[in-house]
């Protein structure tokens, strides 16, 4: 039976994320809030646990999982090479609504989807996800909704679309953005717009004025 927890109250919240890093740990999937919508996650090194991610969200391999980490430090284990301009990025946007693809380490053993040797990552700007993630280490987590579905705003829209499928709940709130991220391809020589979201590509120009945006 899923747990749920009320994060507002000091004792539950404290409760709560015990209980979902060993769930997680457990290979177990949980809700928690981010400052955007609320995610589903996994533990990031367990295939089994993504695939029960992905399957509870009715989505493929085709739409390989983010992973939220909870300090830009974590970037130097799962990340190959990120360019000076892209870290400049990581200091002015995280925690917040910005994830950056770039290409992961390749010993790294995981298994996200059909990432093609990159990754989505980033950091939450959310207290609660912050804490469970260093408690956890990365994890995969994608919005918390079923394929085709709004993503959720409230941790009762995000429980009403997975039931049972999640063993704990985080009842954060509402988020601070209740929009997408914005997602930025870091791979290249310049970086890249993939999706304008939260933040927009004026404000991330202020970082890197050659963003180039794809339109495609």
């Amino acid at each position: 039976m899923s747990r749920r927890y009320d994060c507002a109250d000091p004792a539950d919240r404290e409760t709560g994320l015990r209980e979902a890093a060993s769930a997680v740990k457990r290979g177990e999937l949980v809700v928690l809030p981010t400052d955007t919508v609320y995610g589903i996650g996994a533990d990031a090194f367990s295939s089994d646990a993504v695939g029960d991610m992905m399957e509870a969200k009715g989505r493929g391999r085709g739409m390989p999982s983010p992973v939220l980490v909870g300090s830009p430090n974590t970037l130097h284990g799962i990340i190959a090479e990120l360019p000076e301009w892209g870290w400049d990025l990581v200091d002015a946007f995280w925690p917040g609504a910005l994830t950056l693809v770039a290409r992961h380490q390749p010993s790294l053993r995981w298994d996200l989807g059909d990432t093609r040797g990159t990754v989505a990552v980033r950091m939450p700007l959310h207290p609660v996800a912050i804490e469970l993630l260093n408690e956890t280490g990365p994890m995969a987590v994608t919005a918390g909704n079923r394929s085709g579905q709004p993503a959720p705003e409230s941790c009762d829209a995000a429980q009403e679309q997975l039931g049972e499928a999640v063993a704990v709940y985080l009842d954060g709130g509402r988020p601070l953005e209740a929009s997408a991220s914005t997602i930025v391809d870091v791979t290249g020589e310049r970086a890249v717009l993939l999706r304008e979201g939260a933040l927009t590509a004026e404000t991330l120009r202020e970082v890197v004025p050659d963003l180039e945006h794809d339109q495609q």
